[in-house]
């Protein structure tokens, strides 16, 4: 194992995971975070440098953690063998298992690989899959004629927001996403659309992986064109920072994926997992 925090070697290993895209989109926008200031206090694990063959980002150890807080225990991975991913997992302080988490990542064999090495530590496992989508480079700025009259306006979410996402999101409704949520405005791009009151209607943030998540719109503000305008803009914001746009869907979330037709968003030929792990000392206290 090795941990990579030489700032000239993350930046090797940026420019190297662009050449394994779309796999690789995780860990990239991970380490691309790492090399722009590090807001999520991130670190680089891997098997070897520089032929490596898996790679891991994680919370750096001396970072604060909730032991129930999987949606900021986190690790993204991308491996060019999946055997030496395997290995990696079963390496002593790769992984805290003793603590609920996420693992996210775009390959097919990473849910089996990962369930052997939990299963032989008995945490229970549970998998979310989704269509992985990259939004085409927006050049030109959204069309903002639907907010000519003022309200509604454009603007970005506050740490005051994450209430209102945590109620939101079908995800949420728990002290640690309340946390996450907040953590994620303060570090990273978002999007909304404000009422007259200053209220957001219509919204999109980024996530760790430098993904666009929680894109949502109020009920009664719906069918208006603002969930397009904030992806749109939000997809721009990242580009214009040089981030790929990126983002998932459920595969019965048909609402979302006809707005991402419509866009002409690309959806990619692998997948994005989610697995939440939790061992036998946290089942019952997870909120999934």
């Amino acid at each position: 194992m090795l941990v990579l925090n030489c700032s000239t070697k993350l930046l090797t290993l940026e420019k190297m995971l662009k050449c394994h895209f779309p796999e690789s989109l995780k860990v990239y926008g991970a380490v691309m975070n790492i090399n722009r200031g590090n807001p999520f206090q991130k670190e680089v694990v891997l098997d070897s440098w520089p032929d490596f063959k898996a790679v891991i980002t994680r919370r750096q150890k001396e970072a604060e953690t909730d032991n129930l807080d999987h949606y900021t225990n986190a690790y993204a991975v991308f491996y060019k063998d999946v055997r030496a991913y395997q290995r990696l997992l079963e390496t002593r302080d790769v992984i805290n298992w003793n603590q609920v988490f996420q693992i996210q990542g775009l390959q097919r064999e990473l849910y089996d690989a990962s369930k052997a090495v939990a299963n032989s530590k008995q945490l229970d496992v549970k998998l979310t899959s989704f269509k992985a989508v990259h939004f085409s480079p927006v050049s030109t700025p959204p069309d903002t004629s639907l907010l000519m009259s003022s309200p509604p306006r454009l603007a970005y979410l506050s740490t005051a927001d994450a209430d209102l996402l945590n109620r939101t999101w079908s995800r949420g409704g728990n002290e640690q996403c309340l946390r996450y949520l907040a953590n994620l405005i303060s570090c990273f791009p978002s999007v909304c659309v404000c009422d007259e009151k200053g209220h957001p209607v219509s919204w999109a943030i980024t996530d760790q992986f430098a993904t666009m998540c929680h894109g949502y719109t109020l009920p009664e503000h719906r069918r208006k064109g603002y969930s397009r305008l904030v992806a749109l803009t939000l997809a721009r914001k990242l580009q214009s920072r040089g981030f790929p746009s990126q983002g998932n869907v459920l595969d019965d979330n048909t609402a979302s994926i006809s707005l991402l037709k419509s866009i002409h968003a690309e959806f990619l030929p692998c997948r994005f997992h989610r697995l939440i792990l939790t061992p036998a000392t946290f089942s019952g206290q997870v909120y999934l």
